[in-house]
């Protein structure tokens, strides 16, 4: 059964909602179908705990509109997404200015070099450039990410005001990408006191196992973090010295470049 925000049963699938409800069922579909892939109505809504003629309507109007596709293999998000995801990605001042110097980086280094925004108490990846190294991930652009088990994420986090890094775990959690993950909130908030004094922040296989990353914050005009930059690779490469202070000298050139133009661009 699905639950309520409290913890409580979801009013009468009968019911008539409010539009704000309605929006947040359609919402609920779109995400259904984006996290666990094609499915048919009655697949969603034994997933959703809502009837089956809830989610006709809803998919019927999302179908209509262009935000659903329903294909032999049943309903699927609709390409119109991408054409709103590549909108956002272009009109985002850190990816217009970041994209070049990422392009350069990944093409200098042969790793892969990701540009993350933080957003709502997430991290975004905005942009990355594989290199030609490059191993494959789960990340792409687009991704949502929790900040605290990335270098990228904890590069933002430590550089915010401590009530609002407060407001963001409290909201978002810490949940383990592996074994190596910080979960423990006291350890992560020392950790980032260790990432303002030395003005990067890594990762050796908190997220993905057998990958290190090195992230460096790019601060806006308002002194308030906007988003990191980050290097990744495999662990047999991001290693010693290379990882701890040839990288992290680069990367932090790079972002100060970056939040130049950001500022005066």
């Amino acid at each position: 059964m699905r639950h309520g925000d409290e913890g409580q049963p979801a009013e009468s699938n009968d019911s008539a909602p409010s539009s704000v409800e309605a929006t947040r069922r359609s919402i609920e579909i779109l995400r259904s179908l984006k996290e666990d892939g094609s499915a048919n109505l009655t697949e969603i809504a034994d997933r959703l705990g809502y009837s089956k003629s809830t989610v006709h309507r809803h998919l019927s109007t999302l179908e209509d509109e262009g935000y659903v596709t329903n294909t032999d293999h049943g309903y699927q998000v609709g390409l119109l997404f991408l054409d709103y995801g590549i909108h956002a990605q272009n009109e985002h001042d850190l990816y217009q200015i970041a994209k070049p110097k990422v392009d350069d980086l990944a093409n200098e280094l042969d790793e892969k070099v990701w540009i993350m925004a933080e957003e709502n108490g997430y991290g975004i990846f905005l942009y990355h450039n594989a290199g030609k190294q490059t191993v494959e991930t789960y990340t792409r652009d687009g991704y949502r990410a929790r900040l605290h088990a990335f270098a990228a994420g904890k590069a933002v986090l430590a550089f915010i005001d401590r009530e609002k890094v407060e407001d963001i775990l409290d909201r978002r959690g810490l949940p383990a990408e592996t074994s190596r993950t910080i979960t423990d909130r006291a350890e992560l908030l020392d950790e980032l006191e260790a990432i303002r004094e030395r003005g990067v922040a890594f990762n050796r296989s908190e997220s993905i196992r057998g990958v290190h990353a090195v992230a460096a914050p790019i601060i806006g005009s308002d002194d308030e973090p906007v988003g990191s930059l980050t290097v990744a690779g495999p662990a047999n490469r991001l290693k010693g010295e290379y990882l701890t202070e040839e990288l992290p000298e680069l990367i932090l050139g790079v972002a100060n470049e970056i939040e130049v133009n950001l500022t005066y661009g």
